[in-house]
């Protein structure tokens, strides 16, 4: 995979790190290599990490997490000539009460309010809920990328939802099938890339194992699964009909940013 050849394996601190480049598009070209990255948060890279990172010839690293989860998780490593832009995906007073049950929720409770249905539907409700209200977030990102901003690297917390959503509008924006978007989203499922669960006083690579049935509880928050980025799917072409009228319209990207965005990101 295209994450494998760019050296995910080494990296220590940063989880579900890969580069986009590979993937077909429209008209037989396909995504560059080693010009759009995408990866869990950096708070806990290491120097080799960071060595790695900066040899990659960054110019922007978007940062999707909320002020809560920077609290949590710790801010980004700096990175020599990087453009760092925090631009949160969603709001920390959103579901602040349902996170901190999944971080500190006794077993009995996560068993009481944690069903696979509910759960499921939350996340669903997620992604819908960043297509309705986060376009202009996912606009600035593709008026950056398109206008200087790669190689880029964009992330969030474990690299899988809002890191995943951005990806796949960038993706659909050059002409990249879904069918090609939910494969390459669901390789964050691969084990040595999921998000390490804190719960309590865990800390990230420390800490005990998850209770086995904790982990199984919480499965569906942290599984990368084909019917959450389908529901963005589907609420693109629910709200405006098709992904052409979603990037003109709902994120008011121009024919020419568009263009911009292909040249730089696409060969062939």
């Amino acid at each position: 995979m295209a994450g494998q050849q760019t050296g995910d394996s080494a990296l220590v601190g940063i989880r579900n790190f890969r580069d986009v480049g590979g993937l077909p598009a429209a008209g037989g070209a396909r995504v560059r290599h080693g010009v759009l990255y995408r990866s869990g948060h950096l708070a806990h890279a290491t120097e080799a990490d960071r060595a790695f990172l900066s040899g990659l010839g960054l110019r922007t690293v978007f940062d999707f997490r909320n002020a809560t989860d920077q609290a949590l998780e710790g801010l980004d490593v700096e990175l020599p000539g990087v453009r760092n832009v925090n631009l949160p995906l969603n709001d920390p007073a959103d579901g602040a009460e349902f996170w901190a049950l999944v971080r500190d929720g006794s077993l009995e409770r996560l068993r009481a309010e944690l069903t696979e249905e509910r759960t499921v539907r939350r996340m669903i409700e997620t992604y819908r809920e960043m297509v309705l209200h986060r376009n202009a977030e996912h606009g600035e990102v593709l008026r950056a990328l398109s206008g200087g901003g790669l190689p880029a690297l964009v992330h969030c917390s474990a690299g899988k939802d809002r890191a995943g959503l951005t990806v796949a509008v960038t993706l659909l924006a050059v002409g990249v099938e879904r069918e090609t978007i939910l494969a390459d989203y669901l390789e964050s499922n691969a084990p040595h890339r999921r998000y390490r669960v804190r719960r309590g006083r865990e800390t990230e690579g420390g800490g005990a194992e998850l209770h086995p049935e904790v982990a199984r509880l919480l499965a569906p928050l942290f599984d990368a699964r084909a019917e959450y980025i389908l529901a963005a799917f589907d609420q693109i072409d629910a709200t405006w009909g098709g992904t052409e009228r979603y990037l003109s319209e709902g994120l008011g990207v121009t024919a020419a940013e568009r263009e911009g965005l292909r040249a730089a990101l696409l060969t062939g």
